[in-house]
């Protein structure tokens, strides 16, 4: 049983991750190759302080607060380590969402699953929040950090999520039908090519006759040609990126 480990202040926000859709029957061991387990571990609990504390100051004055580096090693080492009964800190992968790390794309998503989900260590994912996390703390004991976006959330909850659901859909069985990966927005560098389903007509738009038509290599082809006109309109960089490549 793989583990991955959460820590965070609010476990609460974890919940329909754990308990919904795919990815959640993933973290609960019930779906994909390599069986899952999730594991939230609250930081406050393991402050030595009387009210919980997990932040201060900055030093040298500064807005908000940080979040201090003794707690944070606190929660894991008694939290995850000893908890989990590794032997060090070596036998884990430390993880945290930040505005420095690698930028986060399908590609490191792919990269992320064949390296973590399908090796031995066991995974900790570190949620930050106030204005950012005691600097020795990161530099002692994180070991990959990434971005998932040029914007700032007001908790590293929604980026730990992000990472975990875009990195486990490349895990082997967590999808029903793997070869939906292969029609994805991203792939090859393109958006996806528009979808439709049943009624046939909705508001006097038909579907694509193409689409009804039965003939599978020109539907193919229909497909082919609707992902690179989608990706020429709505992201303009995205087809420039994959010219550029094939240049």
């Amino acid at each position: 049983m793989k583990k991955i480990w959460i820590l965070t202040l609010f476990p609460e926000y974890f919940l329909p991750l754990k308990n919904c859709g795919v990815i959640g029957s993933a973290l609960s061991g019930e779906r994909g190759e390599v069986k899952l387990e999730l594991e939230l571990v609250n930081i406050r609990d393991f402050s030595p302080f009387t009210y919980k504390n997990v932040d201060d100051s900055p030093y040298a004055g500064g807005p908000g607060m940080v979040m201090r580096a003794d707690v944070l090693k606190n929660a894991l080492f008694e939290g995850v380590i000893k908890a989990g009964g590794y032997q060090s800190i070596e036998d884990l992968a430390v993880i945290m969402p930040m505005p420095r790390g690698k930028k986060w794309s399908t590609i490191e998503a792919k990269k992320f699953a064949m390296e973590h989900f399908l090796n031995h260590k066991d995974l900790v994912f570190i949620a930050g929040r106030y204005e950012g996390v005691d600097e020795r703390f990161i530099e002692r004991y994180v070991t990959e950090m990434y971005s998932i976006g040029d914007f700032i959330l007001s908790g590293g909850e929604i980026a730990v999520m992000a990472l975990i659901d875009s990195a486990l859909r490349f895990v082997p069985g967590v999808l029903g039908n793997k070869e939906s990966l292969k029609e994805e927005s991203f792939e090859d560098s393109l958006l996806e090519n528009p979808l439709y389903t049943k009624p046939l007509e909705f508001e006097g738009l038909l579907v694509p006759e193409i689409l009804v038509s039965g003939h599978h290599e020109k539907i193919q082809q229909y497909k082919v040609e609707e992902k690179i006109r989608m990706t020429k309109k709505y992201r303009p960089d995205l087809w420039e990126q994959k010219v550029k490549k094939n240049d």
